[in-house]
């Protein structure tokens, strides 16, 4: 129903700034909520950062005043500035969509992941 594919991030030192972008594929009624989900080794997958379609947002503490998430619906697209890095946001960050097909829209919503691209922040 919907793809989710990751882009950018890679090697930042403290401090730093990187970028990860997501761009959606395939059909769909509509995308209400898209994110950014983070996973460090050993921990579990936490929330970072959320916006609707409207572009309400919301962040996890830890990355407030930092990073921020932006969408442009025209693209399908999905993106997180990351500013200020610091080595604790070292993760594989997942892009998270969901929405609602096509043929029920009005159902349950559906749940889309990518694959998940790399962020490390290291000197």
């Amino acid at each position: 129903q919907v793809q989710l594919k990751e882009s950018g991030g890679g090697l930042a030192q403290p401090g730093g700034s990187l970028r990860v972008y997501c761009v959606a594929s395939g059909r769909w009624f509509s995308i209400d909520t898209m994110g950014w989900y983070r996973q460090a080794p050993e921990k579990g997958r936490e929330l970072v950062a959320t916006i609707t379609t409207d572009g309400s947002t919301n962040y996890v503490d830890s990355v407030k005043g930092r990073f921020t998430i932006s969408r442009d619906n025209a693209k399908n697209t999905v993106s997180l500035q990351m500013n200020s890095l610091k080595p604790e946001d070292t993760a594989v960050y997942y892009c998270n969509a969901r929405s609602r097909g096509i043929i029920r829209p009005t159902a349950v919503e559906n749940v889309s992941w990518g694959q998940g691209i790399q962020v490390t922040v290291s000197s």
